[in-house]
């Protein structure tokens, strides 16, 4: 799960697939990385913990890094959660760049539509609970098209 700054959207992300993951008894290493660097070694957000408590999960363990060409051999599938990250992915790995486990998180649920997850950083708490909605909805597709 890879966004920008890897305090927001993608530890959601992360936390959330990995607790379905861990509920259907799979093996799955599910991390999240920013293509930025403002962040590295910082806890989310503190409105993306709050959301994810709120539903039963923890993510404050987590903490922000970067991402990296070796994500590329390191993980199956690589989930952007916006356009720019993608562009953000290709100017950080160059030939290392693998478009084909690269997809944008949201064409799970919306095939071919190139829609990002909003990122909430710009605005108030409330605007985390739909954007944890909206990965949540991913996260189960994701869960029933790989289980």
């Amino acid at each position: 799960m890879v966004c920008l700054g890897n305090i927001c959207r993608s530890p959601i992300a992360e936390g959330v697939l990995q607790h379905l993951a861990n509920k259907h008894n799979l093996n799955w290493t599910i991390e999240s990385a920013g293509t930025n660097q403002f962040h590295i070694g910082e806890a989310p957000h503190k409105s993306s913990q709050k959301v994810c408590k709120e539903n039963g999960i923890d993510i404050s363990y987590q903490r922000a890094r970067r991402f990296k060409k070796e994500d590329f051999v390191e993980y199956d599938l690589i989930f952007a959660l916006a356009t720019d990250v993608i562009d953000e992915m290709k100017t950080l790995t160059n030939a290392h760049f693998n478009e084909t486990k690269v997809q944008l998180l949201l064409d799970v649920i919306y095939p071919g539509e190139n829609k990002s997850v909003t990122d909430p950083w710009y605005g108030t708490e409330a605007g985390y609970y739909p954007v944890f909605e909206e990965i949540k909805k991913c996260c189960e597709a994701i869960l029933t098209k790989y289980k």
